[in-house]
C-alpha cells in the first residue's frame, strides 16, 4: 500500500517555542491516521504545514508523492481540510457556502452544481441547502463545513478538531457520515481529536505528540497493550503525556476553541 502522506524529520519553530520538534510519520493511503496530544503538543502546527498554511523550518513532507513546499498548489488540490476554526458563512445558504469553495478549488463550471449536491447529499444537508446556515444546529454547520471540505473530490481528508463543541448525538452522527465517506471512497484521513473514545474506534493508527515530539506510534490495540491488560487510550495519552496540562500551549488557541464550541452551541 502506498502513503498518503510522509512527513520526516519536520522542524517548526515560533521564536524560542519549538512547536514541531523532528517528527516523522506516514499515514497509509485509505487509512484514518489519529494525531493526539495535550494542547501545545504541535498537532495544529503539523497539520496547517500539510495543508500548506505554514512551511516548516527544516525537515520534509509530501502528499501523495508531491513536495508540500515544491509542489503547493498541486497538494491543495488534493486535501480537503476542516480547520478548527469556522470556515462557514452564516449569511449565506449552505449550497452558496460549498458553491463559494466549489469555486475556490476551480471545480469546472459543467461539474459545479452536480458536486454540490453530491457534497451536500453526502453530508445529508440537501432538504436544508437552501436556508442561511445561521439557522443551522451545530452539527449541521459542522457537516456542512465537511460538504465544503469534500466538494473538490480530495483524497486526503485532514480534520482538525472536526467534533469541538458538539453534542454526543451530533458527534456520532458526523462520524457516521465520515466512516461512510471512507467506505465508500477510500479517502485517506488525517485527524486529530481530545476525545479518546473517538480515537480509540476510528482510528486504524494513532501517534501520540507532547512538546513537539512524537512519543508513540501504533494501532490502538497495541498502544493499550504496551500499558498493560484493561488499559484504555485515555490511560495511553496520560503515560505519553506526562498526565499533566501542557503550559506551552497558546491562549490564542484556547480563545479560538472556545469561540468555535460557543458558535457551534
Amino acid at each position: 500500500m502506498s502513503d498518503a502522506v510522509v512527513c520526516t524529520d519536520a522542524v517548526k519553530t515560533f521564536g524560542s517555542v519549538r512547536a514541531v520538534d523532528g517528527v516523522s510519520f506516514s499515514v497509509e493511503e485509505g487509512e484514518v491516521f489519529g494525531l493526539l496530544g495535550p494542547n501545545g503538543a504541535g498537532k495544529t502546527t503539523i497539520l496547517r504545514s500539510l495543508v500548506t498554511l505554514l512551511p516548516f523550518d527544516s525537515g520534509s513532507a509530501t502528499v501523495f508523492g508531491l513536495d508540500v513546499a515544491r509542489d503547493a498548489m498541486a497538494v491543495r488540490r488534493l486535501i480537503g481540510y476542516l480547520p478548527q476554526q469556522l470556515s462557514a458563512d452564516g449569511a449565506l445558504s449552505g449550497r452558496e457556502n460549498v458553491w463559494l469553495f466549489a469555486r475556490l478549488f476551480d471545480v469546472p463550471r459543467r461539474e459545479r452544481a452536480r458536486r454540490i449536491d453530491e457534497a451536500l447529499t453526502t453530508m445529508g444537508l440537501q432538504g436544508a441547502a437552501d436556508r442561511t446556515a445561521s439557522t443551522y444546529s451545530g452539527g449541521m454547520v459542522r457537516r456542512l463545513e465537511l460538504a465544503q471540505a469534500l466538494v473538490p473530490r480530495p483524497r486526503l481528508l485532514v480534520l482538525d478538531e472536526p467534533t469541538i463543541g458538539l453534542d454526543p448525538i451530533a458527534r456520532a452522527e458526523l462520524w457516521e457520515r465520515v466512516r461512510a465517506l471512507r467506505e465508500e471512497t477510500g479517502v485517506s484521513i488525517l485527524v486529530t481529536t481530545h476525545y479518546m473514545e473517538e480515537a480509540d474506534e476510528l482510528c486504524d493508527r494513532i501517534a501520540l505528540m507532547h512538546h513537539g515530539r512524537i512519543r508513540a506510534v501504533g494501532t490502538p490495540g497495541e498502544l493499550k497493550a504496551d500499558i498493560g491488560h484493561g488499559a484504555t487510550l485515555d490511560d495511553v495519552f496520560r503515560r505519553y503525556s506526562g498526565g499533566v496540562i501542557d503550559d506551552e500551549g497558546s491562549m490564542r488557541d484556547v480563545r479560538s476553541a472556545r469561540r468555535t464550541a460557543r458558535r457551534l452551541g
